[in-house]
């Protein structure tokens, strides 16, 4: 289980900020004057004549039809925008890249989008050139003349502004926080908008708003934006919703005469003319219903089912496919996330000590079949996590608050508690026991207690009962400490509201990451976020050092000072102990039917289920096979009324067979005799 099922709008602040390892160009990055492309640091991997990314095969055929499965157990709203109701599958990522765990149909597309094998660089999609001053006080977008939403208007500057400002004023927070910066937007001419900013050097602002989902002004003119509900957004992409029904299925269609087919950054893409998304409410059921063929691509988070669950004549014959991608981005942090508004968890101490009582060792080798390592940083597996002691620009940054930090920040490596794995974890919670002891919570027959008589007690809640054998090992060393635990699985709508509500002891929970991790910060790990309903600062961290670095992250000019900003920042959050880490995979693991190809090439973020194709090929394989399946063996009920049949209904067939059998005897008597 690498990460759990991420709500669709949380996935969606990622994919805003979400691009790739940075490559080597032969011009240098041009300020001032309108260009096709921009990246963050260094130069644009493609020049202005490219073709295609290097990444998708650009003779992919158009054509076919994939099913997966949704994220969540249903959904009630069709406008992924806003705070309001639980979005439909593939409406989250409606301007970016297919990125697993899911296709993203393109619905409402961005002025730029960013390519998948560099850190952070945008090219054009609505927007024809983006021109960036070398002070980057504002970014400009001209925008192409032949962008047009599908109801065939034409896409202006005034849909540009419109969208910007409804965002800002009735769309979930993280738009507030990612755009917070802007001051204004502006035409400035007649294909042509500029934003302007409060103050000058935020490196990845004008690259982010290239990403902000363009929405038709003349659209939203006679309806409420934020009041959600089925109405879905007109859109400008490839894709358009054909069908829906609330707890079952949403599907989408490509759309014919798309306008933007032919663009560099499309070709090789959005290659199936069915994009469809089933509902399953049980995690169970679901895997049942992939490997009965009801849908066709499964991204794998379940160590079990990797290991042992696709054992069977289908993965044996090569009908499913089974297929490991190296993962060389961040995989952020999941945890066990402590709710510090909560008073018994406002004490980092009580914290620091509750981490003992998870056996991961013992986990993974008997729930995960020792596939999973352990994560220690919130930007795990990248460059980007703090390790060793600090040192360098690291060191200088962090010096500034020594005062204030942890002086473990200083003099140790964090990581979290382990064992032996044998499943004793009586040392760990000795340790457990003698820092809760420190931190005034005393062992009596009603469990522990404070000073004030105050019992230490809470609840985890979950969204998937699959996490529940999990954690209920870490409930019984929890209570070993005298510590009064309840579990609680909920459903997607409960689980949304809790959460953007802060209406929670302890969940579980990742925060993704990027390899260029910017604005986002701010709703992570702000202050300010952290009494913002909505936003994804579920601990409560408040702590102005961390406020201050993240400002300082934003405005980096290089590479190397981004690394030394984000390895500070991990490592105050580390030491401030406001997670339990989970584990990480290495690899993204995808199974699917044996009826697709994708291209040989995997950008350095892995793999993009929209740049695969329907393979005809093995597709009318797949067919046949099955087809002759279902010929030679009955199905389940036909199975079962052949059982009931009365006996004198098959005697006749018995008899016949009988005689048979003893003809086939006697010639083959008869034959040795003769020989």
């Amino acid at each position: 289980m690498r990460l759990i099922q991420i709500d669709p709008r949380h996935f969606l602040g990622l994919c805003i900020v979400t691009s790739l390892f940075i490559g080597v160009a032969p011009v240098l990055a041009e300020y001032d004057k309108p260009v096709h492309g921009f990246a963050l640091h260094g130069v644009p991997k493609y020049g202005p004549d490219v073709k295609h990314f290097d990444y998708v095969n650009p003779h992919a055929p158009k054509g076919g039809k994939i099913i997966l499965r949704a994220g969540s157990s249903t959904f009630d709203s069709l406008n992924p925008f806003i705070l309001k109701g639980t979005p439909a599958a593939g409406l989250a990522g409606l301007y970016q890249h297919g990125a697993l765990p899911g296709i993203y149909p393109v619905i409402s597309e961005g002025l730029a989008v960013g390519s998948l094998d560099e850190p952070f660089t945008v090219y054009g999609v609505i927007a024809e050139f983006i021109e960036i001053p070398k002070d980057r006080s504002y970014v400009r977008f001209r925008l192409r003349p032949e962008a047009l939403f599908q109801d065939g208007s034409k896409i202006t500057v005034e849909d540009v502004i419109f969208s910007f400002d409804i965002l800002m004023a009735e769309g979930q927070p993280l738009y507030q926080s990612y755009y917070g910066d802007v001051d204004r937007a502006e035409k400035t001419g007649d294909r042509e908008v500029t934003f302007f900013f409060k103050v000058a050097g935020n490196t990845e602002l004008p690259l982010i708003l290239g990403s902000m989902p363009i929405l038709s002004e003349a659209y939203w003119a006679d309806k409420e934006f934020s009041e959600g509900g089925l109405v879905g957004a007109l859109g400008s992409g490839p894709y358009r919703i054909k069908d829906f029904e609330p707890g079952r299925f949403v599907e989408y269609e490509r759309v014919e005469n798309y306008w933007g087919a032919d663009l560099p950054t499309n070709v090789g893409r959005f290659n199936f003319d069915t994009v469809r998304f089933d509902y399953y409410r049980d995690e169970t059921v679901a895997f049942e219903a992939f490997l009965a063929g009801e849908y066709d691509i499964r991204y794998e988070n379940s160590a079990r089912n990797w290991a042992i669950g696709y054992d069977g004549k289908d993965l044996d014959s090569g009908r499913i496919v089974k297929e490991s991608f190296e993962d060389f981005t961040p995989v952020g942090m999941q945890g066990y996330i402590y709710n510090t508004r909560r008073p018994m968890f406002a004490d980092e101490r009580v914290r620091q000590a509750l981490a003992y009582a998870f056996d991961f060792p013992w986990t993974n080798r008997t729930i995960f079949y020792d596939q999973y390592r352990r994560t220690r940083s919130y930007f795990q597996n990248s460059e980007l996590g703090a390790t060793g002691l600090p040192h360098g620009h690291e060191l200088e940054i962090l010096e500034r608050y020594r005062d204030v930090l942890p002086p473990e920040v200083f003099t140790e490596e964090y990581n979290p508690p382990t064992t032996d794995g044998s499943g004793n974890a009586r040392e760990n919670l000795l340790v457990a026991r003698a820092i809760l002891e420190e931190a005034g919570w005393k062992q009596t027959e009603g469990g522990l207690v404070n000073e004030n008589g105050v019992v230490l007690e809470f609840e985890i809640l979950l969204r998937s009962p699959s996490f529940e054998r999990i954690t209920g090992p870490i409930i019984q060393n929890l209570e070993r400490l005298g510590v009064k635990v309840t579990m609680r699985t909920v459903d997607a709508s409960q689980w949304v509201n809790r959460i953007q509500a802060f209406d929670f002891d302890m969940i579980v929970f990742p925060w993704g990451q990027s390899i260029s991790p910017g604005n986002e910060q701010r709703e992570y790990w702000g202050s300010a976020a952290a009494d913002q309903e909505g936003s994804r600062n579920f601990s409560g961290i408040k702590i102005p050092a961390v406020d201050e670095i993240i400002e300082q992250l934003i405005l980096v000019e290089s590479r190397e000072e981004l690394i030394a900003h984000t390895r500070a920042l991990d490592r105050i959050l580390q030491w401030g102990h406001y997670v339990i880490p989970n584990w990480h995979s290495a690899d993204i693991r995808v199974s699917s039917w044996n009826k697709f190809s994708h291209p040989e090439v995997v950008p350095l973020r892995g793999i993009a289920i929209s740049t695969w194709w329907l393979d005809v090929s093995k597709a009318v394989v797949l067919d046949a096979e099955e087809t002759a399946s279902a010929a030679v063996s009955p199905s389940q009920s036909e199975a079962a009324e052949a059982i009931n049949e009365p006996a004198e209904y098959n005697a006749p067939w018995v008899i016949i067979l009988a005689i048979v059998g003893v003809m086939l005897l006697l010639w083959n008597f008869m034959r040795r005799r003769n020989r």
